[in-house]
């Protein structure tokens, strides 16, 4: 007998607010407005301040559910066309998985003060989601547990695609992030108690100067080193 592994369906969609009766919902209940940039979907543009107030309101709904965050995706609008608002945005991708149905989520952010609340009790994916952010833009979560680098390597100074530090050159690793903190928050969060957090070997440098200064020549054949026999 051949057991059957076929997805289990997560059950028939149901009947649920078509865009323009989610906009007005959400534009009466937050003072939200729709975002002309987004073309094929619905973009709502909510306050910061009431950010995470309407995210949960999208999750717990009952009429809404919006119970998968997507992703959390920053922008930078500096060389967008007749831009007038703020110039970063961090937009959040929401899914229903009972109605099958789409709704962004945009903030408007400060460039003096990148910063906007973290979602990360709301949606755990946001952690990491919401670092990434920080790590490209340097947009600020306020109240991440642990608002770390991501991509980039914890010495990088500056934030990738704000390009707005010198693109040729290399910032190189000289000493890996032990990632001791992360490590103790998870044991933290799975009920283990941390009886001592012992001695931190950090090993030798990753880059290190050359003990013979280069000189651009070539060396010398069969690896001579210029010694007479």
């Amino acid at each position: 007998m051949i057991a059957s592994h076929a997805p289990v369906p997560h059950g028939p969609i149901q009947p649920g607010l078509g865009a323009l009766q989610l906009e007005e919902h959400l534009r009466d209940r937050f003072a939200m407005v729709r975002d002309p940039r987004d073309l094929t979907g619905l973009t709502m543009v909510v306050a910061p301040e009431r950010l995470r107030e309407a995210i949960k309101y999208l999750r717990d709904a009952e009429n809404l559910k919006f119970a998968m965050l997507l992703d959390v995706v920053g922008i930078d609008y500096l060389s967008f066309p007749d831009h007038r608002e703020s110039r970063f945005a961090v937009v959040y991708l929401l899914k229903s998985l009972d109605f099958r149905h789409r709704l962004s989520l945009k903030v408007w952010v400060d460039e003096e003060r990148p910063a906007v609340p973290s979602v990360h009790e709301l949606y755990k994916s946001a952690n990491w989601a919401e670092r990434e952010v920080w790590d490209q833009y340097g947009i600020v979560f306020t109240d991440h547990p642990n608002l770390k680098r991501l991509l980039n390597h914890h010495e990088f100074i500056g934030h990738a695609l704000r390009k707005d530090y010198p693109c040729q050159k290399r910032q190189k690793l000289s000493v890996n992030d032990m990632m001791i903190d992360q490590l103790e928050a998870r044991l933290k969060s799975r009920g283990y108690t941390l009886l001592e957090h012992g001695e931190q070997h950090p090993g030798s440098l990753i880059t290190r100067p050359s003990a013979v200064p280069h000189t651009g020549a070539p060396p010398p054949p069969g690896g001579a080193t210029g010694a007479r026999p």
